[in-house]
């Protein structure tokens, strides 16, 4: 969903002892399944699209509409929200560019590991079956297209469920549901989709009224770091989680570069963010705080910083990686 996604992508920051987690005795997952999610996985590569979708998560709906092409030069992207304040996201390949038309405010960045709506696997995701079990389960047709459906099962109680329609011709997918046991956290699905059709190249830039405003423009900068070379680090992450990345970031309002850690399991993602408390600046309030959908946000101090973990996990996940941080001297 955009509006979450660039919250918290772009403004969100304004276990020696480890909790076992209760185990699911579960099978390996069928081949068959998982080359549906190979399939769902390689499809924004190989297909233009364009359509509406929505998003729901406790009782608040958002529409957006996006235009995605591929070709030679690679993978170029338009999403537009159709609720709400404006915000467009325009990506060309890696390079992003969130245009805020209300305060005439341009973030730019590498997309890194972000995903969008539908494209939500990484193209390598050999850590899956190892995390969930992914089961076919049934056909059911989505925005006049008929999909296989997925559910994706954790092996434990650290992540979410999910459940994926996938488009049986194009791999694209159509619909989403995150799930809590047999509770629906948040949901996006397509409610009108086009594939395959021809997409001019204009469609997917901004248009001549944006053009010819006065924009601030913010570079969020990003330094990729040595494994290691982060002072701060991760003490035990929880069964399944992966580095991904150490990083410094300059994000918005923050008087200094930001450190950065980003972890995975495959599918979920949690970001850590470590950041100086600011003399005679408000000080940090500490705790748990649950963001609209699956998302989950963990907020402690140590010494003079300010650790923020936030992830699509629950809470107890979010609050074990964020008091697993420590500074290594």
């Amino acid at each position: 969903m955009i509006s979450r996604k660039i919250i918290t992508l772009f403004f969100l920051l304004t276990f020696g002892f480890f909790h076992a987690a209760l185990a699911q005795n579960l099978p390996h997952s069928s081949e068959s399944a998982l080359g549906w999610l190979k399939k769902m996985a390689d499809a924004p590569r190989q297909h233009n699209y364009s359509g509406t979708f929505v998003y729901f998560a406790d009782g608040h709906m958002e529409t957006s509409r996006i235009i995605h092409k591929t070709d030679q030069a690679g993978e170029r992207e338009k999403i537009e929200a159709l609720d709400g304040v404006p915000r467009i996201v325009f990506r060309n390949n890696d390079e992003m560019k969130c245009y805020l038309p209300d305060s005439k405010n341009i973030y730019t960045e590498k997309r890194w590991f972000r995903k969008f709506f539908p494209n939500l696997l990484p193209q390598s995701f050999d850590s899956i079956d190892d995390n969930y079990y992914v089961k076919e389960t049934k056909r059911e047709r989505i925005s006049d297209n008929e999909s296989q459906v997925l559910s994706l099962t954790p092996r434990d109680s650290l992540r979410y469920g999910h459940q994926f329609w996938i488009d049986t011709k194009s791999g694209l997918l159509l619909k989403v549901a995150v799930m809590d046991g047999n509770k629906t956290v948040e949901q996006f699905a397509f409610v009108q989709l086009e594939v395959d059709g021809e997409i001019h190249s204009d469609l997917l830039k901004p248009d001549q009224s944006i053009l010819t405003q006065e924009w601030k423009v913010t570079d969020l900068v990003t330094s990729i770091l040595k494994e290691g070379e982060l002072k701060w680090q991760v003490k035990n992450l929880p069964t399944g989680f992966k580095k991904l990345v150490e990083m410094k970031r300059n994000l918005t309002e923050k008087p200094t570069l930001v450190d950065h850690i980003a972890l995975s399991d495959g599918l979920a993602t949690v970001s850590i963010f470590i950041e100086p408390i600011i003399r005679d600046a408000s000080a940090p309030v500490p705790g748990v705080f649950t963001s609209r959908g699956a998302i989950n946000i963990y907020v402690r101090t140590l010494g003079d910083n300010k650790i923020t973990t936030v992830g699509e996990v629950p809470v107890e996940t979010i609050k074990l990686i964020g008091d697993s941080v420590f500074r290594q001297d």
